[in-house]
């Protein structure tokens, strides 16, 4: 059983990755926006797997609190998830190795200097990737551990899917760092499956949002779990860049409404977000030129860019899916339940097992 001993399983499903962070399991709560909190991070990692902390979403103020919620509530090592391009990431990080966080998890490429200065804590880096070159360059700026997302899973994704991204992953650094497999994962099997294709385990985001732990209110979680495999789409409508979200009627009104329509709403949406974060109009300014010089986006991507977190939010913690976006992984659409996370974890730990029983011949 996941018992949340910080002692590693030694057995077929111990992994490097288990080495590396020091964890039972090779299972991660991925860092979802308004969604992996204190309650959820600390479940996870007390049940054997290794919990993200979201803190892109998060205040200072916020993210303080919730780090020491999670040391409060588990011994167990835990990570947090900034994005490459926010405001006050130094002071972030600078926090974050204060509190002796175990990892920092980015969801595009972080910087030279952060990846320096989390090495020179003892902080070890994780980005996600979506495209073998993409880990290539991850593992030539000296990164930990790699997530792989393939095209099923849910929020910002790509095109390749999991069964061919994943191999391509592992092919191209996996003889020098850890590589996890993310994008249509929710059970035992699929563990095995990232192992047969020769991953370090396995990242899951939908699967976590749809337990008990999880903040999400219940009526929210009922839209998941009535989904099926088909009612997804990946869209640019919210913020630019593709996203799979669960297809609805405001899904339907922004693919049809033009850049006209769409600004508006978008920077109303891109002060709102600063508002809730806690940063101003001067460092909304400020990061936009940088995402123009690093990211060669228009002054309207970049508006767009804070419009799909104030939409998730509307959904996700105001609990209003008709007015908001839904972001998930297609296997919404095979998830039929709303377990504890220890359940999760136990029961994948259990199928894992069986199928590697019944693949060597036992009964």
């Amino acid at each position: 059983m996941a018992d949340g001993s910080p002692v590693p399983h030694q057995g077929p499903l111990h992994t490097r990755f288990c080495d590396l962070v020091g964890v039972r399991w090779p299972i991660v709560q991925t860092g979802m926006g308004w969604v992996s909190g204190a309650g959820l991070t600390a479940a996870t990692s007390a049940a054997g797997g290794f919990g993200i902390l979201a803190a892109v979403t998060m205040t200072d103020d916020e993210l303080r609190r919730s780090v020491r919620a999670v040391k409060e509530r588990t011994d167990a090592p835990f990570g947090v998830n900034f994005r490459p391009d926010q405001p006050g990431l130094a002071e972030r990080i600078a926090f974050v190795v204060s509190e002796g966080v175990r990892l920092v998890s980015f969801a595009g490429p972080p910087s030279d200097e952060a990846v320096a200065t989390l090495h020179d804590a003892g902080v070890l880096c994780m980005p996600t990737v979506g495209a073998r070159r993409h880990a290539e360059k991850m593992l030539a700026l000296g990164v930990d551990a790699v997530i792989a997302q393939g095209g099923e899973g849910g929020g910002h994704t790509g095109t390749v899917p999991t069964s061919l991204l994943l191999p391509q992953v592992v092919d191209a650094v996996g003889a020098e760092i850890p590589v996890l497999g993310a994008g249509g994962f929710f059970d035992g099997r699929g563990l095995i499956a990232a192992l047969a294709w020769g991953a370090d385990g396995v990242a899951m985001g939908t699967r976590f949002l749809l337990t008990r732990e999880s903040h999400v209110p219940d009526a929210v979680k009922a839209r998941y779990l009535a989904a099926n495999v088909t009612d997804t789409v990946v869209t640019t409508a919210l913020d630019g860049a593709p996203q799979r979200v669960i297809r609805t009627p405001l899904v339907d009104r922004l693919e049809r409404s033009g850049v006209a329509t769409r600004l508006p709403r978008a920077l109303r949406s891109a002060l709102a977000f600063h508002r809730a974060t806690g940063t101003g109009v001067g460092d909304l300014l400020r990061e936009a030129r940088g995402m123009r010089a690093h990211q060669d986006l228009t002054l309207a991507q970049l508006a767009m860019a804070a419009n799909a977190p104030m939409l998730i939010k509307a959904a996700l913690v105001d609990g209003d899916p008709d007015a908001g976006a839904l972001p998930t992984g297609q296997v919404a659409g095979v998830i039929d339940d709303v377990p504890t996370v220890a359940e999760v974890i136990d029961r994948m730990v259990a199928e894992a097992e069986g199928t590697l029983e019944r693949l060597s011949g036992g009964t």
